[in-house]
């Protein structure tokens, strides 16, 4: 069999997606002998060097620089899955939603309690920042996602069953366990 090609990237979350990825232990060692990793954290390369089956997106799109890497993800991935609340829904990046980016910046650079010096009220404003967004987006607002795991991180079982299916061709079950919350 031939292996598959997967790609993972963090957009706007805290990582632990791809730790929870990493909670597959041993077995991933036996995702190794299924699949090749390209453009991912989880082997340092920086940029596609061929098109891939399988991408896997943590956290939500809250700056321009995140919907142009979720862009480039559609376009060089076959399947693209949202793994993880921000992705999927914005997440904790999303509770600034309903306050005006104007006020969390003032909050974040000039009247916050951590701020420390900034005598002069200086606002970040230089060309190589990305530009924040009006709300935090979740993934599928902004490309078309094929697949979502569930979870804040998804369980690493979960993304393992999801892995195997999609590389073998099986289909993907999202058991009870997985969404119930009691």
């Amino acid at each position: 069999m031939e292996k598959k090609i997967i790609a993972t990237t963090s957009l706007a979350g805290c990582f632990g997606c791809h730790m929870s990825f990493l909670d597959i232990d041993e077995r991933i060692l036996d995702l190794i002998e299924l699949v090749e990793f390209n453009k991912s954290p989880i082997d340092d390369i920086k940029n596609f060097t061929k098109q891939v089956d399988i991408g896997l997106i943590e956290g939500g799109c809250c700056n321009s620089e995140n919907i142009e890497l979720l862009k480039l993800f559609r376009e060089n991935c076959n399947i693209l899955v949202s793994f993880g609340e921000c992705a999927i829904m914005g997440g904790l990046p999303a509770l600034r939603n309903g306050i005006p980016i104007e006020e969390c910046l003032q909050e974040a650079y000039i009247d916050g309690p951590t701020v420390g010096e900034n005598k002069q009220k200086i606002l970040p404003n230089n060309e190589e920042l990305p530009m924040l967004l009006d709300k935090v987006y979740p993934c599928h607002e902004i490309v078309k996602i094929d697949y979502f795991l569930p979870g804040c991180p998804p369980r690493a079982e979960l993304i393992w069953n999801a892995l195997v299916a999609l590389v073998t061709g099986k289909e993907m079950e999202l058991p009870y366990e997985v969404v119930k919350f009691d």
